[in-house]
């Protein structure tokens, strides 16, 4: 009884906090399918008299969603595998491996995640200039796997840092060189703390807008959240269109954080019970 009592203010608190971050989106949901004149005269939250799709077709046909889709889908897709790799990599010689100057290895990590994408514009432009691979989606997919696997290898490290050294030591003993502890232990046992960073990777990559606006200025290579800001900038969009474009650019995120919803919750209380 005292510890249900103990609980109770808790989960007081994350119903209100899962509520103040559904609302939003509804309200969102609601004002994507009114018509402007219902918009108009009814205001934001209203409930909807109708399903008025013409919002959702309009922005759909103008900014060529389906190719804004798939060309986030394939970034997106591409850096959290690539950026999961390059992490497990890099912390598997720096947890495990021992390199020298490892400390020091890891604050270069830290510092990684600690610097501004603004100050990262240019160089990243003028490399890519000078690489011949400027407006091209796989010049944002390398800096973003570069980005993400700076904070991947930084948390993997301090994971696999406190790996038991005597399955590995066994696993050596049994002859199995270091690839072989890699993918036959290392990864089978990280594989929850893996799924988490898949997913943080992809949601993170998706969202992101400021260096894909810069590196991607051909319409046929720009993603979902660069197609909202430059129709947006325009001034093209009604309230409609704009609720509609905001529920489709963050429907496939949401969608994808659902599907492996799972995946997290299993790799959070897997690191938590550890």
């Amino acid at each position: 009884m005292r510890s249900a009592v103990h609980r109770f203010p808790v989960l007081v608190a994350l119903c209100l906090a899962a509520l103040l971050m559904v609302v939003p989106f509804v309200i969102v949901a609601m004002n994507a399918v009114k018509s402007p004149a219902e918009y108009s005269a009814n205001g934001p939250l209203s409930l909807p008299e109708g399903l008025y799709l013409d919002g959702l077709k309009d922005f759909w046909e103008r900014v060529d969603y389906s190719r804004k889709l798939l060309n986030s889908v394939l970034i997106s897709g591409s850096v959290a595998v690539l950026a999961v790799v390059l992490s497990v990599l890099n912390a598997y010689a720096i947890g495990i491996g021992r390199v020298r100057g490892r400390a020091w290895v890891l604050a270069f990590f830290v510092l990684a995640n600690t610097l501004p994408q603004e100050a990262l514009v240019y160089p990243v432009y003028h490399l890519s200039k000078e690489a011949g691979l400027y407006d091209t989606r796989l010049s944002v997919v390398i800096v973003f796997t570069v980005l993400q696997a700076a904070f991947g290898t930084y948390l993997l490290a301090s994971v696999l840092g406190r790996f038991p050294r005597e399955i590995v030591e066994a696993a050596r003993i049994d002859g199995a060189n270091a690839w072989q502890v890699l993918w036959r232990i290392v990864v089978p046992v990280s594989r929850p703390t893996l799924g988490v960073l898949l997913v943080f990777f992809f949601v993170w990559t998706w969202n992101e807008f400021l260096l894909p606006l810069v590196m991607l200025i051909s319409n046929d290579n720009q993603t979902v959240s660069v197609a909202l800001g430059v129709l947006q900038g325009q001034r093209l969009m009604d309230a409609t269109m704009t609720n509609a474009a905001a529920l489709l650019g963050v429907l496939p995120a949401l969608v994808f954080f659902l599907v492996f919803q799972r995946t997290l919750t299993r790799g959070i209380a897997v690191g938590a019970v550890k």
